[in-house]
């Protein structure tokens, strides 16, 4: 059912939400915590011993999106040191802002959607091979980004695969591990609970092995391990908030809550002694340069969706992983055809009483 190990990337969450403007947060391949569309600009907060004093770096520079979508969303395309945007420009939805965070330049690529809504799907990057999957309108489509760092000329196309096999009422909840898509809160699994946030774990090297979730009212922060099928808790955000947004480092989970603070958990793999003590710290740098409470934080409603991050969608040293120092296992949309759902299973510990998972794809 798994994949080969390979070097991980990073992939973020899909927070469905209505908003007068959406920023969001994600980091680089050397995993500086980058926060765009704060006060109508984007900030480079550097790697995590630095997050906690100082001031964020302005990098702000043409070309960027007006960060006015409904939902937007954004996804670390690890192996190429490129950050996808969706939904970051209301006029053009179905355009995918691409950020090469190498050349500190943007561009913008051009999609055909064909039956794919643009307007409401949630959606992961998988980060082997640089191909969205996401549900619209209980639909599964995939678009392939290839190699890209800068957009194409040409457009590229939504591909419909196949109807998905859940009712046409569930609202996709999905994480990435182990190179498979999960879908969390499936109708019909034992102890499913509504409205999780998720995003996994970077590794040193390999895939990813670990996601985060917190649940709508912020009480724990939970990591399931996917390897052993245990669930660990730590301590929930110090803001209770069912609109944030989540993105993880190796070694952090970083919270952007609804008025536009950023804050973040510290985390070591494997050390449960250290986690259990972690604490939810203000990330300084950036509340220094775009103090929360602006009128571009994040607004409106969240329905719970999520997408995980490929080692990321959140543990090792910061900054071990550099730009372009692996490539992925393949290059192109290998099994993007499959659409084989099934291996329905419960994740064990505190994890079987509030979620339950699908394994697909690879």
């Amino acid at each position: 059912m798994f994949s080969a190990p390979t070097l991980v990337s990073l992939l973020l969450l899909t927070v469905s939400k209505t908003v007068v403007a959406s920023p969001c947060v994600a980091f680089d391949a050397d995993f500086n915590l980058l926060a765009f569309g704060l006060n109508g600009k984007d900030w480079n907060a550097g790697q995590q011993d630095s997050w906690t004093s100082g001031s964020a770096s302005d990098i702000t520079t043409s070309g960027r999106p007006p960060f006015d979508g409904t939902s937007t969303t954004c996804y670390l395309a690890q192996f190429f040191n490129a950050i996808y945007f969706m939904n970051a420009d209301k006029s053009n939805p179905s355009d995918v802002h691409i950020y090469d965070a190498g050349a500190k330049a943007w561009s913008t690529q051009k999609t055909t959607t064909g039956n794919f809504d643009p307007s409401s799907f949630n959606a992961i990057l998988d980060h082997d091979t640089n191909v969205f999957y996401a549900l619209s309108h209980n639909e599964l489509f995939f678009l392939d980004m290839g190699e890209l760092k800068t957009a194409n000329s040409s457009a590229l196309a939504w591909q419909d695969i196949e109807k998905s096999p859940y009712p046409d009422s569930y609202q996709p909840v999905m994480a990435l591990a182990q190179n498979h898509i999960h879908f969390l809160d499936v109708p019909d699994v034992p102890a499913g609970s509504a409205d999780i946030f998720t995003a996994s774990f970077f590794q040193s090297e390999g895939v990813q092995q670990e996601f985060a979730f917190i649940p709508d009212d912020g009480s724990m922060t939970y990591v399931i391990n996917v390897e052993n099928n245990s669930t660990k808790t730590l301590a929930g955000p110090t803001t209770k908030d069912p609109k944030a947004q989540y993105a993880a480092s190796i070694t952090a989970l970083v919270q952007l809550d609804s008025t536009g603070a950023v804050s973040f958990i510290p985390y070591k793999q494997g050390d449960d002694s250290t986690n259990a003590k972690a604490a939810w710290a203000n990330v300084a740098k950036i509340a220094a340069a775009a103090p929360p409470g602006s009128s571009s934080a994040v607004s409106g409603s969240a329905s719970g969706t999520a997408t995980g991050v490929h080692s990321s969608g959140t543990g090792v040293p910061s900054g071990t992983i550099q730009s372009g120092a692996a490539s992925p296992t393949s290059s192109g949309s290998a099994n993007k055809d499959n659409g084989a759902m099934s291996n329905a299973i419960s994740v064990g510990g505190v994890a079987s009483a509030l979620m339950a998972v699908i394994a697909f794809l690879q």
